[in-house]
């Protein structure tokens, strides 16, 4: 610990108004101080404001008024999804800033920076690398903290991400934008290392950085256990499964909170046009968000159980039904969808919408009933890919009707199959543990032991509690 940086950047936040919430405040808000919770009811969720670090979690309600009881969620419908069980998908586009759940990790992977001192505002950069959200999240917290900050992102990702960093960034010099789209990863890696050369320039990486991973298994995992536990009830419904798209696999962290409580099983997906996973990488695809042709640092290979791929054919064309008015007026007219439940659609992103078809696949799969449950998450809406929108429109020539509507709904979903599901046995998960070893050994350099160590669960439960035990340094320095 650097205490003389920590004293500094202390004065600093002081000096701004800025006050760090704990760990336990975004697990748990509703212990968050009255008097912040006051001003709060009367701050735009998007103000430039350190006190929307305090909406940085889960329990938004959806006019941020104030904190709901549980996490905003939907259960899907069972005509909608051709399967009993129950579908349960928690809503991540009520965060605060950028309107996806990625601002969370961002402050995740900062927060121990500053505690330590090894971040100087005065100094230094931080770096944000992503393929979208998380770079916006970044840059988001950064603002208000008043560090200076820097987003890559690949070129070719949706044109709503780039407007929205265009207004944040102080200089839009500040945003590096890298060749490729969602599966050129490594571009984005080759950019940072050229960062790096720099030693003021700070690369906050999610897809290594271990406190992504233990942010979302101590706030995500806690607060998505609320939210199954209210819509159980007394009744005797058990949660089979905790699915997510592998991205940084951040996210997917929820799940080793959700198996230790549940004993449920975890599920990873993505795109059979990239079949990372499945089938060792290669080939490009549009399910923005979710990263392909290497698997991350930070994702806990030996702990998934299940790999399950979606096209993005599917994505984009439900993306469409779900956010014309083509579309939701063949939902509700011809399908007899409840026009209450086709108006939250728009609440779907990509990810989403892969998310939700993995889950169905996998009750198909597993033959799962009505007291079955499946933990999903929506980690962005619809409103963050409208020039995707117009993109797929093109390819119907002009003619998308009712007829085009209908093709979409069978073809996408009511025609999932069980094809692309491979459950894993420990010979397949050492197969895509060793995957890794090309990215991260070879091209990365990170010590071939520290790579070996993340075959033990020990690993990953040392940095779940390291993540805990933050909370006392954040009051500590909050009251220096």
């Amino acid at each position: 610990m650097n205490k003389e940086i920590v004293s500094k950047t202390s004065d600093y936040f002081k000096k701004k108004g800025i006050i760090l919430p704990t760990v336990s405040e975004l697990s748990n808000p509703h212990s968050i101080d009255e008097d912040l919770r006051f001003k709060l009811k009367t701050l735009d969720k998007d103000a430039m404001d350190p006190l929307n670090l305090f909406r940085v979690h889960w329990f938004n309600n959806r006019d941020h008024s104030d904190f709901s009881k549980v996490p905003e969620h939907i259960v899907l419908p069972s005509e909608f999804t051709g399967v009993e069980a129950k579908i349960i998908v928690n809503i991540g586009r009520l965060f605060p800033l950028i309107t996806a759940h990625k601002v969370l990790a961002a402050y995740g992977c900062l927060l121990p920076r500053i505690l330590n001192g090894s971040f100087d505002y005065e100094k230094n950069k931080a770096v944000w690398p992503s393929t979208g959200n998380y770079c916006r999240g970044g840059i988001a917290i950064s603002r208000i903290l008043g560090l200076k900050s820097v987003a890559i992102l690949p070129e070719g990702m949706s044109k709503e991400r780039f407007f929205w960093l265009e207004k944040w960034v102080e200089n839009k010099n500040d945003i590096i934008k890298t060749k490729g789209t969602e599966s050129n990863v490594k571009e984005i890696y080759d950019a940072c290392k050229e960062l790096k050369k720099d030693p003021k320039n700070d690369i906050i990486n999610q897809f290594d950085e271990y406190y992504n991973y233990a942010i979302h298994r101590a706030v995500t995992g806690p607060s998505f256990e609320k939210s199954f536990l209210e819509i159980k009830g007394d009744s005797n419904l058990t949660p089979r499964f905790y699915v997510s798209a592998s991205g940084s696999s951040g996210t997917l962290a929820a799940g080793d909170y959700l198996k230790d409580h549940f004993n449920l099983k975890i599920a990873v997906v993505e795109a059979i046009e990239c079949p990372t996973l499945l089938n060792n990488g290669y080939g490009e695809h549009n399910i923005q968000g979710i990263g392909d042709k290497h698997v991350p640092l930070i994702h806990n290979v030996m702990n998934t159980d299940f790999v399950v791929g979606i096209s993005d054919k599917a994505t984009n064309n439900l993306n469409m039904i779900f956010n014309t008015k083509e579309g939701q007026k063949f939902l509700i007219s011809k399908k007899g969808f409840d026009s209450n439940f086709v108006n939250r659609l728009p609440e779907f992103g990509f990810s989403t919408i892969a998310n939700i078809l993995a889950s169905i696949k996998l009750a198909q799969y597993m033959n799962l009933g009505s007291d079955d449950a499946i933990i999903t998450v929506a980690t962005d809406g619809a409103d963050l890919y409208l020039s995707e929108l117009e993109k797929t429109k093109k390819e119907f020539n002009g003619i998308y009707d009712e007829t085009a509507c209908a093709e979409i709904f069978g073809q996408y979903l009511k025609g999932i199959a069980t094809d692309h599901t491979l459950e894993l046995n420990q010979r397949e998960k050492e197969r895509i543990f060793n995957l890794g070893y090309y990215t991260w050994v070879e091209q990365q350099g990170i010590d071939i032991e520290e790579f070996e160590k993340r075959r033990n669960q020990n690993f990953w439960n040392e940095h779940f509690q390291n993540m805990l035990s933050l909370d006392n340094r954040v009051k500590e320095f909050n009251n220096m």
